[in-house]
This record gives C-alpha cells, structure tokens and sequence, in this order.
C-alpha cells in the first residue's frame, strides 16, 4: 500500500492502540506493530488509557487493545498474519 499523488490522494488504514505504561503484553504489540509498519504502510495512533477514565473503565483489564479500520481486532496479544488480513480487507 503506498501513498498517491496530491491529485489521487489515497488514506492510509487507521490503527489505534489501546496501551498503558508498564504492560509487556503491550510492548510486545507495539514492537510487532512497529516491524509491520516497516512492512506495510498504515498510521497507527497510540492512547494511554490511564490518561483517560473512561477508556480505562473500558480497557483496564484487556489492554493492549487495537482496533483496525475503526473496529476492535485483537486484546492481549496480535496475529501478525490476521492484522494483515483485516488491514487489506478495510
């Protein structure tokens, strides 16, 4: 997936990543998120959930989570093989 011109702009595919500071489930994730990248265009936002009461009402016990294309995709660990699926399928 690469960027088109200014004149056929194309978005790249939206990932966030639910995280939190001292999680190594969740740096695991974002080591394979990081690599991927390298791989594979996407933007990925990342969002501490204990800067945010009610994501981390939401998250707290199933961080990291992300989502693809604006729907949940994985908590605790990620499938590099299915993230590549559901980032194509869009």
């Amino acid at each position: 997936m690469e960027l088109k011109s200014a004149k056929n702009p194309v978005a790249l595919p939206q990932v966030v990543f639910y995280t939190r500071a001292g999680c190594h489930l969740c740096d695991e994730a974002k080591v394979q998120l990081l690599l991927l990248q390298q791989r594979v265009s996407f933007q990925i936002e990342f969002v501490d959930i204990d800067n945010d009461p009610e994501l981390q009402a939401r998250y707290n016990h199933e961080v990291p989570v992300i989502f693809v294309h604006g729907k949940k995709a994985f908590k605790y660990r990620l499938d590099e093989a299915q993230f590549l699926r559901k980032l194509q399928a869009g």
